[in-house]
């Protein structure tokens, strides 16, 4: 009979512990895997856009300065001291109304000695036709002779271009006469008075400037490819389909409709935009040249693209990406270029394709290889990103609170 010493027992009690203490250890893992797979949370829900190619309408936005297309300066056409002003600075004059008054009695007196050259020269012609006539009818007698003739009928001419010499000089008179009233050529709003009563003007002399208010002009700049874009747009569907809207920042909620009237045929080498211009009625007034404000074209479409819903883009490392469903509802990465943005969408010009399944809702949760439930997305953008936004403030205090559990469990772990 063998025996075995106290050292080699404890030895044997040392093996038999631990074996028992491994299958308790074994079971606790294959219970916690089970666990696991019992609790792994399912497919996480998001809306899900089939992409398809559309036409989109866009927004588009370019700064400006008002103008007047027909303001115009007032100036003096005639010399004289400034006698009368007959409007109030500000008002609104009409074509055609009586500004000032410039010394007419010396362009009235030159208009009656004009008038007296006139009689005077006609007088001498009357004499000459009658002398010619005269001299026509001796020559048939042979009393006078052909020279004599030839002479009256020159001495005819020279009468007849004195004739007209002096009523060309009744002309200008009569003309410099009706300069002395100035009158507003266009209608509009009308400026200080730039010379005051009594002083001496020239032909030439800046007296006014008349603003019309209604319309007003804006000239802009649009970059190469929108203007392409608009014009290709205004051929295919007509200028009407184009309106532009004007606002002023600094007076918001103002605005005026109107409508594109001149597109550039040309790129400008320094800038690389087309000119373009458009005109708004302002009935009121309210609006006046000179304030920036920003010109809305409305009615601008991009034709036959790929768009999604702003929110729905994300920044990778690549740069824009979008998530994309493969055929197992798992969430692949896909790198898109960007196009123009149309208020809340985003168009795609490159990466994706017809068929594609773009996740649309709560991007920021999503990562690659995560499973999707996909629900089909039903167009409002406008709810898809108010959805986003309600989400994000309980996420947080959800992290938040499960931090603080998290760091009470350490605590209390540390302390036993």
């Amino acid at each position: 009979m063998v025996s075995t010493t106290g050292n080699e027992r404890r030895g044997l009690w040392a093996v038999a512990l631990a074996g028992v203490l491994l299958m308790g250890c074994g079971g606790d893992d294959d219970a916690q895997q089970q666990s696991s797979d019992a609790s792994s949370p399912p497919p996480k829900k998001a809306q899900v856009m089939e992409m398809a190619k559309r036409d989109i309408s866009l927004d588009k936005s370019y700064p400006a300065m008002l103008r007047s297309d027909n303001e115009v300066t007032v100036v003096a056409r005639v010399s004289g001291n400034l006698e009368e002003r007959h409007f109030d600075p500000g008002q609104q004059v009409e074509k055609g109304e009586s500004l000032y008054t410039i010394e007419p009695e010396t362009y009235q007196a030159t208009v009656r000695q004009r008038e007296a050259d006139l009689q005077s020269a006609q007088a001498d012609a009357e004499l000459a036709q009658t002398n010619a006539d005269r001299y026509q009818r001796l020559l048939k007698q042979n009393s006078v002779s052909v020279q004599q003739r030839d002479q009256a009928q020159a001495d005819l001419k020279v009468a007849r271009a004195s004739v007209a010499q002096a009523q060309a000089a009744l002309d200008s008179a009569r003309i410099d006469l009706e300069y002395t009233d100035v009158e507003a050529p266009v209608s509009g709003m009308i400026s200080l008075s730039e010379v005051n009563l009594g002083n001496l003007v020239n032909d030439g002399t800046e007296l006014a400037t008349i603003t019309p208010l209604n319309p007003l002009e804006v000239r802009f700049q649009l970059p190469q490819e929108e203007a392409f874009e608009l014009r290709r747009q205004r051929q295919q569907q007509g200028n009407e389909s184009i309106t532009a809207e004007l606002k002023i920042p600094a007076l918001p909620g103002q605005t005026l409709k109107g409508r594109v009237e001149f597109l550039g045929s040309r790129v400008s080498e320094s800038t690389s935009t087309v000119q373009a211009n458009a005109f708004f009625d302002n009935p009121d007034g309210m609006f006046m040249p000179g304030q920036f404000v920003r010109v809305e074209l409305d009615g601008v479409k991009r034709f036959d693209v790929f768009a999604v819903p702003e929110i729905a883009v994300t920044q990778g490392l690549m740069g824009p990406q979008v998530y994309v469903l493969n055929d197992e509802n798992k969430v692949t990465t896909q790198t898109v270029q960007l196009g123009d943005t149309a208020g809340p969408w985003m168009i795609i010009t490159d990466g994706i394709k017809a068929g594609d399944r773009v996740v649309v809702s709560d991007p920021g949760n999503i990562s690659a290889g995560a499973s999707i439930d996909p629900q089909p997305f039903d167009g409002d953008v406008e709810a898809l990103s108010s959805a986003e936004e309600g989400e994000a403030a309980p996420g947080n205090q959800t992290q938040q609170k499960g931090s603080s559990d998290a760091d009470s469990q350490a605590n209390e772990e540390g302390g036993a």
